[in-house]
């Protein structure tokens, strides 16, 4: 019975370093799944000439490795500007104009693991 309040005991000290550990790692893969989306929305516009365009999902689908999480996303995206993150749920990306930076709407959920100079230069909805 030692063994096991033992074994309960270090599980309860490590479990809420594991969690906290996993939302970093979401906060860190919307990070960069914001950097792919503007590289792709520059590439776009670089590509075809815009300016001040707002590009859609079907525009930058190219601009992705195939069978990627993020491809598959914009593939099945139901609105033309907005992505909802494959992994993650409750995450929705905003293209936003060619001249704008993509933003997210999630950014709050993360307070506890990331201050808010983490999303720079992204900005949150």
């Amino acid at each position: 019975m030692i063994v096991v309040a033992i074994i309960a005991l270090l599980a309860a000290i490590a479990v809420p370093g594991f969690l906290r550990a996993r939302k970093r790692s979401q906060a860190t893969t919307l990070l960069n799944n914001l950097r792919l989306l503007d590289a792709a929305k520059d590439q776009y516009a670089v590509e075809f000439s815009k300016t001040t365009v707002t590009p859609t999902c079907g525009d930058i689908q190219g601009y992705f490795k195939t069978s990627s999480a993020l491809y598959n996303a914009i593939l099945g995206a139901t609105e033309s500007t907005s992505v909802l993150d494959p992994k993650i749920q409750n995450v929705t990306y905003y293209l936003n104009t060619s001249d704008q930076l993509p933003s997210i709407d999630a950014s709050q959920a993360f307070t506890d693991v990331v201050d808010t100079s983490f999303w720079s230069p992204y900005s949150a909805n």
